[in-house]
């Protein structure tokens, strides 16, 4: 048997993009040969999939799975939004936020964990990838749990109960858990999808959006030109409106458009103590492309 040496598992990498022991095995079933190690990645999928690893993947799927009181959430990526509309990818989706349960917030956790068919979620991602022809990234995951109570779940944008475009965990609190209480962890889901708060409480507001509204609240308020004791009193009542705008517990419940947050959490006897919001490709920089000029390109070819 041929001697399968550091450089030679460079060297196979850099030509398929590959992973190492997924080229460490290539070349030991090939006896060392390059080629045929290339020809037998490729049959495998995994050549295939590493020469898209470099396309932006803005697309895809977020996805939510439960188990009485934890649920996990999990935003899987790909290039575009056809992907999302594919039986295999979204069985994907919600086979590995159900594995989440269990992994917690790390994605690498996540993606070296085995799924019911005995290979790593990273294993049958890259299946996935040369099966479908897209890049697909697992871009991120988060668990909440309680020791009482429930971890409630809403999905706008469902392509099934489980996934869709915008994915909320909602953990509250209780002596026990109910099918009311799971209808109102459901239903601040809604709210949260909807009015897209930034923190549960004004105590977690982060300090520099805090500071900035400030700033822009002084300068708006000197320029009325009234005295400072009113300025002061508009500021306060300026900061308190910002509260209300981006505060969980502060916002008008939208489902009676009377009520605060606060006042029905606290009605129901439970404690509102955590919230997470995924929305698709969130924060990502989706690359710009001028599609006539792509076809015209393609005709010229």
């Amino acid at each position: 048997m041929a001697q399968i040496t550091a450089a030679l598992v460079k060297e196979l990498r850099e030509k398929t993009g590959a992973g190492m022991m997924d080229c460490k095995k290539a070349l030991n079933e090939t006896a060392g040969n390059i080629e045929e190690a290339i020809d037998w990645l490729r049959t495998k999928g995994l050549a295939t999939a590493a020469k898209k690893s470099g396309r932006v993947a803005a697309e895809g799927l977020v996805g939510v799975a439960t188990a009485g009181n934890k649920a996990a959430v999990v935003e899987i990526n790909a290039e575009t939004d056809f992907v999302a509309r594919n039986e295999q990818f979204q069985q994907f989706v919600e086979d590995a936020a159900k594995v989440a349960l269990t992994t917690g917030d790390d994605v690498e956790a996540l993606k070296n964990a085995t799924m019911a068919n005995g290979k790593t979620v990273a294993e049958n991602l890259t299946t996935l990838i040369a099966t479908i022809g897209e890049n697909m990234t697992i871009r991120r995951v988060r668990v909440l749990e309680v020791g009482s109570g429930v971890v409630g779940s809403y999905v706008h944008g469902a392509l099934r109960p489980t996934v869709g475009k915008i994915a909320v965990l909602v953990a509250l609190e209780a002596p026990a858990a109910s099918a009311d209480l799971e209808d109102l962890g459901r239903k601040i889901g809604m709210q949260v999808a909807a009015v897209r708060p930034i923190s549960l409480d004004t105590s977690a507001v982060p300090a520099d959006a805090l500071e900035r509204e400030k700033a822009i609240f002084v300068e708006q308020a000197r320029a009325s030109g009234k005295p400072d004791n009113i300025i002061e009193k508009m500021i306060d009542g300026r900061i308190r409106k910002f509260y209300e705008e981006v505060v969980l517990l502060e916002q008008l419940w939208i489902h009676d458009g009377e009520s605060r947050v606060k006042a029905v959490v606290e009605k129901s006897g439970s404690k509102l103590v955590a919230f997470e919001r995924f929305h698709l490709g969130e924060g990502i920089e989706k690359e710009e492309s001028d599609f006539a000029a792509e076809v015209a390109q393609a005709a010229k070819g």
